[in-house]
């Protein structure tokens, strides 16, 4: 029998620490701190994401209960206190624990890289969409949103190669999700697959210029001229497949190039749907599935809600909401990265189910996670929607 490591510490084992210095140095993470530095913050938070804690105190309860197994855990600190663990969340950089999300993210890509889209296609195809975090204004001054309210914003771009978020700006609720394209560098010869509340055609342009392909979809009513039609096959649910020129001043001018326009109808809902590409090489049945794969990043969101700790925070500054929003990030990725490298069938949800109540158990990580029966945890697969079922503009 494996009578080794913690399951908490084999799982640590797969995040690149010598990177986690180099960003505790790069913001003085560590400057003036002579016990629980970043590393045991990250610890902690980290075991409250995979356990399912409640609050600070939750965290301290847990931990506590089993002082004697926190050395194993790589947390060098005697006792964990609530105090601290607030403060260092108050305190601490988030960019820390930001730039490491991000290096993490880069493993993840790299290990994904040959997933199957289902779509004859090469490019990198990214999902982009916002979610909201609800917050209480008095409790939280400074995520305004509305007079009475508030809320933060995860803008997020979702590589759909193993659904890896490559890219997350955390706003108060007010910035309107549109403003991130301004923030968002396009990558040549990538999709981006947009919801209607992002058209905006000078942003849109400002991707074609890079060289960059998007597949969006348009607005009721919005002014066009037909250029060219070209033939497609109905049976398909398609009905058009159009080049055209957009009419009206402001968006001529800010969209002075051609658009690709198709129209869908789906049999299952009675529906038809308008799509704006400037990809005009593409099959014309590609599109519709392009956009389809766009609803990953709505579950990207709905499992982050309901499996980490995003919805109630630990603390109420913006320092430490952020701090936590980007270590639950990471775990996600850390979670992605561990079912990559030991070819683990089962899905995320199943790996942290497993997880949660393991972490104190000196099992081997592989043969914990291999064994699993699937059948019986992998229930999340059949909570999946269907995408036309759901398509409203913002």
């Amino acid at each position: 029998m494996y009578t080794g490591k913690l399951i908490f510490a084999q799982a640590m084992e797969h995040l690149p620490m010598h990177t986690f210095r180099r960003c505790i140095q790069r913001y003085d993470g560590n400057l003036y701190i002579k016990n629980f530095g970043c590393q045991d913050q990250y610890r902690c938070m980290a075991f409250a994401q995979l356990t399912y804690r409640e609050s600070l105190r939750d965290i301290e309860a847990c931990l506590r209960a089993q002082n004697n197994k926190l050395y194993h855990m790589g947390i060098r600190t005697k006792a964990v206190a609530r105090s601290t663990l607030a403060k260092a969340n108050e305190n601490r950089d988030w960019r820390i624990y930001a730039d490491f999300a991000q290096s993490l993210i880069q493993t993840a890509r790299q290990l994904y890289v040959d997933e199957d889209l289902g779509l004859e296609l090469d490019n990198t195809v990214y999902a982009l969409d916002a979610t909201t975090i609800d917050l209480c204004l008095s409790v939280f001054p400074w995520a305004h949103f509305r007079q009475k309210k508030a809320a933060i914003k995860l803008h997020t771009l979702l590589d759909l190669q193993g659904n890896i978020p490559t890219f997350i700006h955390i706003s108060d609720g007010k910035l309107h999700d549109v403003n991130v394209l301004d923030i968002l560098i396009p990558e040549p010869g990538a999709f981006y697959v947009m919801d209607r509340g992002y058209l905006d055609y000078e942003r849109l342009y400002h991707l074609n210029q890079a060289q960059s392909f998007f597949v969006i979809r348009a607005k009721k009513n919005f002014s066009f001229r037909r250029l060219y039609s070209h033939h497609v096959d109905k049976r398909t649910g398609l009905r058009c497949d159009q080049t055209i020129m957009l009419k009206g001043i402001y968006a001529s001018q800010h969209y002075p190039g051609k658009l690709r326009r198709i129209k869908y109808y789906d049999t299952k809902t009675d529906k038809h749907f308008v799509f704006l590409t400037n990809n005009f090489t593409l099959p014309s049945q590609i599109i519709p599935e392009l956009y389809r794969q766009r609803w990953q990043v709505e579950l990207f969101f709905k499992w982050i809600k309901q499996h980490l700790r995003i919805k109630s925070f630990f603390g109420t500054t913006e320092n430490a909401v952020k701090t936590q929003v980007w270590i639950a990030v990471s775990v996600y990725v850390l979670i992605a990265i561990i079912k990559k490298r030991l070819h683990i069938k089962a899905s995320l949800y199943s790996i942290l189910q497993i997880l949660s109540l393991t972490v104190f158990e000196t099992t081997s990580l592989n043969q914990l996670l291999t064994g699993c029966d699937q059948n019986m945890l992998d229930l999340d697969n059949d909570k999946q929607l269907n995408l036309f079922n759901n398509l409203t503009g913002h």
